[in-house]
């Protein structure tokens, strides 16, 4: 991997950590940011040691969406419009499915601002937790003419329901992350001194479950609104077939048998 000018990554007792790393600019979305974050979700991907990603913030803030600065570059030829839906189809966008479809478990650690795109970078984790200071803005209709994107627009409904979902887009009013929590957006909100640890503490714990099964977990569940009833028995009865001959099944099994604690691989 070349050398990181946007982000800082490690490795530790199982969990990968990628620390958005451009505190001047509240950690906002360049081209090496992408490329990096890009790389990393490769690394852990492919890496046995990595059994769970953890990303937050460096700094006062999480991330505080695209940086504006890099929008007047876009290929010859293109208006601004076209430029952005370029920019969001060659590297955003295949950046979030990366992360969306990593075959791990993603804690997410929010400090701080999140606004913009930031948010649906907060929101990929499938465990995310905000310090009490965390704040969460879609500045994208009111200040900027635009929809919420990396994925924002298809969590917001899912989470909080269309009316929040609406009147979080329309007005771009700051959500803090004590109502983000009441609301269903977020797992927990917890005090910023305790921030760290308690995102290792839940990504340690999921480091040592069966990181197959989760993945399976995340898609059981993100299916489920566009099934009846039926379908997703039949769903499910699909999945725990394919799970049922992993190995990680037998050993919960003997593991609950025997009670001991689970060795999951």
């Amino acid at each position: 991997m070349t050398e990181r000018t946007a982000t800082t990554f490690e490795i530790k007792d199982g969990i990968a950590i990628l620390t958005l790393n451009r505190p001047e600019v509240l950690n906002s979305i360049n081209q090496a940011l992408i490329a990096e974050t890009r790389a990393t979700v490769k690394e852990v991907a492919s890496n046995p040691e990595a059994r769970v990603l953890l990303i937050t913030g460096a700094g006062r803030g999480f991330c505080a969406g695209a940086d504006l600065a890099e929008q007047s570059s876009r290929p010859d030829g293109m208006s601004v419009g076209q430029g952005v839906a370029h920019g969001m189809r060659e590297r955003l966008n295949p950046m979030m499915n990366e992360l969306y479809t990593l075959p791990k478990p993603i804690v997410t650690a929010i400090n701080g601002t999140v606004a913009g795109g930031g948010v649906g970078i907060a929101l990929i984790g499938d465990v995310c937790i905000a310090a009490k200071s965390a704040s969460f803005i879609s500045v994208f209709g009111p200040k900027l003419g635009l929809i919420p994107d990396l994925g924002v627009t298809w969590h917001l409904p899912r989470l909080i329901g269309r009316a929040r979902a609406m009147g979080m887009a329309m007005t771009g009013d700051k959500i803090p992350a004590e109502t983000a929590a009441e609301w269903g957006l977020i797992w927990k909100c917890v005090e910023d001194a305790a921030l760290m640890d308690d995102a290792m503490a839940m990504a340690a714990k999921l480091a040592k479950g069966p990181s197959n099964a989760f993945a399976e977990i995340r898609k059981a569940l993100d299916v489920a609104p566009h099934n009846t009833y039926l379908d997703q028995l039949e769903y499910e009865a699909s999945t725990q077939g394919q799970l049922g001959d992993h190995p990680n099944f037998a050993e919960g099994v003997k593991a609950f048998l025997t009670k001991r604690q689970a060795n999951f691989k």
